[in-house]
């Protein structure tokens, strides 16, 4: 094949991605009266459009895509895809962006056909890599090479795990599971990502861009889709495979793609990184020197497909497109979208009957050539293709409006999930590009908005479901707290703290409680914005701590130290049981000062708080009792105000007649089988003596008592200590309250004063104890229940017993007398 002819000011700029190729091809663009630039992506097409409307105003800039046509009257410089240029239209300037497509596999004709054809009237640019040089050489005379070298350098940054690729870093995987994989571990472990994929449409790719580069998140998980152009700040890349599905078959990623890829990394003169992930492994040496010093093979075959179509006949055309290529220099390609549909749709005989004439048949091809984006490959594709092309050969030349309604009502709902979402913005592309082609439809105006309409409205919930599944706005904002600063905190209801309006958990009194989805190291980042954000709150909380009321404050059984419904403090082991200690709950939200002053505070308050509740207890000091009166004081002082009789019964003999009284009239109660003081078994005094237990214990793990209790299940968990701390002694398989005990004793025997004695039906029910349960305590006090001749139940003792009577010189012991005698209660009573 003989050289093309010739253009004046044919200029090829090549080299690496981040070199300013398409900056200076716009710079040139504007110098002249006209000019028309092809990119390859359809989103690289409306970011420039958008920055030369900016530039010389929207007035005299059109946007030509597959699916955006913008074309004001009074247009100067036209903003294409490669497949849309308006190749008809004069113009003085001309430019390709990313030329070395033309060895794509997929595309490469499309752009082979431009640079055979396409030219300006006074200067053409070809913008690429260095490996299309060698085939410029060859089919453009005279032309003149720009080199271009890369702003900054590209770097091997080595293998690393996904829970150490550092922020604004880009990770690449090629099939959508992976991405979303991927994504979601960042999410789980960074707080969110941005997720690309080429299925996205154009206004849910700028969505996610655009929350990248704002640094609304730290991280980008993509295909090979920001490859080609996308212009964002990414540090590094990582691959996490090098292998992908191109349409054919799985292959590895040849050289020129990794690079194309890796050199998304860095911005400008900031150099950029690129590595692997685990699963993928090292790279051969050889690839990182290539890819950082930008050695690659030179391409040496670009794809062709013949562009003088004969169209005749349908058989004459079909013959046409598939000639042989002029030269060994390309490929001829035979499986593009829409040359397979047309194959598969002149097989149809409907098809073939109405494909008579120039006119008609190419109508086909440009039906053939309506896009694919819903990658159905075939059947409700072709199926598509057909009927459309059956209406625009009907008498009216017309797709039907109601048919054109019906389509675009079919996908108009914003319900499902990202990939029904995504399939949906496929089915409005695929209709937005019919819509706009103006001899298709009645009133195209009017359907090109309404597709437009549903497509951004289908992006917009399908960027709100990526971003919902994808980010997590706490743990996103909890990351960038760390590199910006604290952001601004409020407090909510139920006082939930709120970080730029996102709730991460709850100032419980002095406690900042994380929510419970920000978990590991995540949980320090909100200890740490919640310190810096909420001093103040914690200054004014400390003060009113310290003037509080004592009636602020409360104490559970297990040694909290409650302000306003929140723990403050526990009580900790001091040098005895009635000396406990104060211990702040763990919090790193106060000053050294703070504490010190709420443990201050909160000693004080229980201090006054042990002496006013337990006052008989404290009270046993001072009444200046001498020998047995004083042992008695001090065992029962040091039991907490309960304990058995039996440990007492020679102190309790040698009491005299004041001592007792002494006794008496400061609530120590001398019963049947216990000594313990009245007051002290109240709710109040119940609760702060479990409390006093725990805490010398140190067992913060016991179940918090019911302050109405009257009987305690016995358990392993309840220790027998335990119980006689708070007054609860042992009958059967119960723990009871040791007032009831002695009441309950004195019915019994009252009861039984006869020998047996019939039970009250709701003696049970008055104790909150089952039948059986009755029967084991009543067994534990020494009664047997027997079921009498009427069937009544009675007691019985079991054995009979004496009293002793103790004088201060000799033991006497009195005449027995029967377990039913009303005397042998009153002697006892008499003995105390």
């Amino acid at each position: 094949m003989s050289q093309m002819q010739s253009f004046p000011g044919t200029t090829a700029i090549l080299g690496p991605t981040n070199t300013g190729k398409t900056y200076i091809a716009i710079e040139r663009m504007l110098s002249y009266r006209t000019g028309i630039i092809g990119f390859p992506l359809r989103l690289l097409a409306r970011e420039n459009y958008d920055k030369v409307c900016r530039r010389v105003g929207s007035r005299n800039v059109a946007l030509l895509t597959g699916e955006e046509k913008i074309v004001p009257e009074t247009a100067r410089y036209f903003l294409c895809t490669v497949e849309s240029m308006p190749l008809d239209r004069p113009s003085e300037f001309l430019a390709i962006d990313e030329i070395q497509l033309c060895s794509d596999r997929e595309r490469g004709f499309i752009f082979t056909d431009r640079l055979l054809r396409a030219r300006g009237l006074r200067e053409t640019i070809f913008l690429g890599a260095e490996t299309i040089k060698p085939v410029l050489n060859k089919l453009i005379p005279d032309i003149r090479f720009e080199t271009k070298p890369r702003f900054s350098k590209l770097r091997w940054d080595g293998v690393k795990k996904l829970t150490r690729i550092p922020r604004r870093s880009a990770v690449v995987a090629f099939s959508a599971n992976d991405v979303y994989s991927i994504a979601e571990s960042i999410r789980r472990g960074r707080g969110g990502t941005a997720v690309i994929l080429g299925a996205l449409s154009p206004r849910t790719r700028n969505a996610q861009v655009a929350m990248y580069q704002s640094g609304e998140v730290d991280y980008l998980v993509a295909s090979d889709a920001i490859g080609m152009g996308l212009n964002m700040d990414i540090d590094h890349v990582f691959f996490s495979s090098l292998e992908k599905f191109d349409g054919n078959r799985f292959r590895r990623l040849d050289l020129q793609e990794i690079a194309q890829v890796a050199g998304r990394a860095g911005r400008h003169t900031r150099d950029g990184c690129f590595g692997t992930l685990p699963e993928v492994g090292e790279l051969e040496p050889d690839v990182i020197q290539s890819i950082e010093q930008h050695i690659f093979q030179p391409v040496k075959r670009i794809w062709w497909r013949n562009a003088g179509l004969e169209f005749s006949s349908l058989r004459d055309f079909m013959a046409s497109l598939d000639a042989d290529a002029p030269s060994k220099l390309f490929i001829k390609t035979g499986d593009g979208e829409d040359h397979l549909a047309l194959r598969r749709l002149a097989k149809q005989r409907e098809i073939r009957r109405l494909a008579i004439g120039r006119g008609r048949i190419r109508l086909l091809w440009e039906v053939c050539q309506i896009p694919d984006y819903r990658k159905t490959f075939m059947d409700a594709h072709i199926n598509l293709l057909s009927r459309i092309y059956g209406h625009l050969c009907g008498s009216s030349g017309r797709i039907p409006t109601d048919w054109v309604a019906r389509q675009l009502d079919h996908f108009d709902r914003l319900d499902g999930d990202i990939d029904t979402l995504m399939t949906r913005i496929a089915h409005a592309r695929t209709w937005t590009y019919i819509v706009h082609r103006a001899d298709w439809v009645e009133n195209p105006a009017h359907w090109r908005d309404r597709a437009g309409d549903i497509e951004n409205k289908l992006s917009d919930a399908l960027h709100s479901r990526l971003t919902e599944r994808f980010v997590d706005r706490r743990r996103a904002m909890l990351v960038q707290s760390q590199r910006h600063g604290s952001p601004v905190l409020s407090l909510g209801e139920d006082n939930t703290v709120l970080a730029n309006g996102e709730d991460i958990g709850q100032l419980k009194g002095l406690q900042f409680k994380p929510n419970r989805f920000i978990t590991g190291e995540l949980k320090r980042l909100a200890l740490a914005t919640a310190r810096r954000g909420l001093r103040e709150e914690i200054s004014a909380r400390v003060k009113k701590i310290c003037s509080a009321r004592d009636g602020d404050f409360r104490i559970s059984s297990n040694g909290t130290i409650e302000w306003r419904g929140y723990d403050l403090a526990n009580l900790s082991a001091g040098p005895t049981l009635l000396m406990p200690l104060i211990r702040i709950k763990d919090t790193e939200l106060l000053t050294e000062k703070e504490g010190i002053l709420v443990e201050s505070r909160l000693s004080n308050w229980l201090r006054d708080y042990l002496g006013f509740v337990l006052k008989p207890l404290f009270m046993l000091d001072g009444l200046g009792l001498q020998g047995a009166a004083r042992g008695i004081a001090f065992q029962l002082k040091e039991e907490l105000g309960a304990m058995p009789r039996a440990g007492l019964r020679e102190q309790i003999g040698a009491l005299g007649p004041e001592e007792k009284k002494v006794f008496r009239n400061n609530g120590v109660r001398f019963g049947l089988n216990h000594v313990f003081i009245r007051s002290l078994q109240r709710a109040r005094p119940l609760v702060l003596r479990s409390a006093l237990w725990s805490a010398f214990n140190g067992r913060y793990d016991l179940p918090l008592l019911d302050p109405a209790a009257v009987t305690l299940q016995s358990s392993e968990d309840l220790s027998r200590d335990y119980c006689r701390k708070i007054g609860f002694f042992s009958s059967g398989s119960r723990e009871i309250r040791v007032d009831i005990l002695d009441k309950l004793g004195i019915q019994l025997l009252n009861l039984s004063r006869k020998g047996h004695g019939a039970i009250p039906s709701n003696l049970a029910s008055t104790l909150g104890l089952s039948k059986e349960e009755l029967g084991e305590t009543i067994k534990g006090l020494g009664y047997e229940i027997l079921v009498g001749s009427e069937g009544e139940t009675i007691l019985k003792k079991l054995q009979k017993q004496t009293i002793k009577k103790v004088g201060r010189r000799r033991k006497i012991r009195s005449r027995p007398r029967s377990n039913g005698s009303p005397f042998l209660v009153l002697e006892k009573l008499r003995a105390l």
